[in-house]
């Protein structure tokens, strides 16, 4: 009965493995070309296909450059030199095997693409009666994210639309547009994260890719058209899944037109010229599972025009451009504005307009592909304490994670939290300061308690932060086996 198991439940796995690889296309193994523009394939061995126009070229060059008779070697003879200096070949020469070169799992799925479902097969991708109102999805958002409470309800309501528009195409021969966001706000602040976070809550493929190694067209770094190949990556070479995707640019600050220069702006200007039409919706060709073209591997035709594009970026000193065009308001009299009167505006950003963008270094043409423009604020004292303790995935929670792997429990009081933000708003980089301090403060506690199997509880104070004092140490009851059942005795 075992080996009846075991030979139904290979069978089962063999079944499933030829599903999957049936789900993609065949791609040639010279040209590089996939089935569905390639026409059938020869199979060769070991999963190796040839498409029909490099397989006859193949046989006309070998039949062409046949020099005296080398590759017609008679199979039955015995091998001897008697046989070549007739002119009946050399012995014991034989073609060379492709799959020698390519390895036995010929070339792999991330190199292929999926096969396109028939008209009658295709089943809609999304349904418009379980799409995730905005007020969800924000409440989604809410557990992991602390504040940005206008940056959450514009990326939720922008989100909804997007679904909505990818589920019916058209109402009523009205075509709706795609709203591509545009987020600014000081580093640190969620930016990334807060995308990340949309990422596991979407089932739509999403891909994140930074705009600093973008350049023009035919210069080193990444195609500006790399960014589609990541989305089609994330959606398993799907194009049809592909082309209702989003997709993160961070860092798009760092495209902007460089200021007084004489040298051909390549990764600035350039970029930004080549991504209007990605953002307005075209069909472009994308490598499969590469960022450059000119890798040996088949390309794919995406249509951008469902695709939600999300730029986001710091913007440095887009602050002072702000001031500049406030102060402009300022007067002499009673009534009048003081120049200083922005100097100490926390959240400046938030009066961002079109045309401070553009002196920033952004082109109109670029600004206007984004019609969607909104602020992050900067992290405050009460919003650091906040992200300590209270997300799903807090970095407290972490750390407590980590000990109670060794049977300890760690504590925070609030005086400790005050202080940990109290330094973080001096590094002014934002969240990512939190995790350094901690860091910092937690390296002899996880260093030390792995030696003492007494220790039972650890609470962190305001003077251990400060450097006034230590932490407060529990030792644990050798009467009681319960490692929660506690002897309180501070150190």
């Amino acid at each position: 009965m075992k080996d009846d198991e075991k030979n139904v439940s290979g069978q089962e796995n063999g079944s499933e493995n030829q599903e999957k690889k049936d789900e993609y296309e065949d791609v040639c193994f010279i040209c590089r070309r996939p089935e569905s523009k390639a026409g059938k394939m020869f199979k060769l061995p070991n999963h190796i296909c040839v498409c029909n126009d490099c397989m006859h070229k193949t046989m006309d060059t070998v039949s062409q450059f046949d020099y005296q008779g080398l590759l017609n070697y008679p199979s039955g003879s015995n091998g001897n030199m008697t046989d070549y200096n007739n002119g009946k070949g050399f012995p014991n020469i034989s073609f060379v095997n492709l799959a020698d070169l390519q390895g036995d799992g010929g070339i792999p799925n991330k190199q292929k693409l999926k096969k396109k479902k028939n008209a009658q097969d295709a089943a809609p991708a999304i349904d418009i009666k379980n799409i995730m109102p905005p007020h969800r999805i924000k409440a989604k958002l809410d557990d992991y994210v602390i504040g940005q409470e206008h940056a959450k309800k514009v990326i939720s309501v922008a989100v909804y639309n997007h679904y909505k528009r990818v589920a019916t195409g058209t109402m009523d021969e009205i075509e709706i547009e795609k709203s591509n966001m545009l987020m600014i706000g000081p580093t640190g602040c969620g930016k990334t994260y807060l995308v990340k976070t949309l990422a596991r809550l979407l089932d739509v493929p999403l891909a994140i890719t930074d705009a600093t190694s973008l350049t023009e067209a035919g210069y080193i770094g990444d195609d500006i058209e790399s960014v589609v190949s990541k989305l089609l990556a994330a959606a398993d070479n799907d194009v049809e899944r592909a082309e209702q995707g989003i997709i993160f640019i961070d860092e798009i600050d760092k495209i902007a037109k460089k200021k007084n220069t004489n040298s051909r702006d390549v990764s600035g200007e350039s970029v930004q010229q080549g991504m209007l039409k990605l953002l307005e919706g075209a069909e472009v060709e994308v490598p499969v599972g590469a960022n450059s073209k000119n890798a040996m591997v088949p390309l794919a035709t995406v249509n951008t025009r469902n695709i939600l594009f999300i730029c986001g970026g710091a913007f440095p000193d887009l602050d002072d451009i702000i001031k500049q065009r406030l102060r402009k308001k300022t007067s002499i009299g009673y009534n009048a504005e003081l120049r200083d009167k922005y100097d100490k505006e926390k959240n400046i950003l938030s009066q961002v307009t079109i045309e401070d963008i553009k002196k920033f270094g952004m082109i109109p043409e670029f600004i206007g592909r984004l019609p969607i423009v909104f602020t992050l604020e900067g992290l405050s004292k009460e919003m650091m304490v906040k992200i300590l303790a209270e997300p799903k995935n807090a970095i407290l929670k972490q750390y407590q994670k980590l000990l109670a792997l060794d049977e300890v429990k760690l504590e925070f009081d609030e005086g400790a939290l005050e202080a940990i933000a109290e330094k973080a708003m001096e590094k002014d980089t934002g969240a990512r300061a939190l995790r350094a301090i901690i860091e910092e403060f937690m390296l002899d506690i996880m260093y030390e308690i792995p030696k003492d199997d007494n220790i039972g509880k650890i609470t962190i104070t305001r003077e251990y932060i400060e450097g006034n004092g230590g932490p407060v140490i529990d030792i644990r009851s050798n009467s009681l086996e319960n490692p929660d059942d506690l002897n309180v005795i501070e150190e």
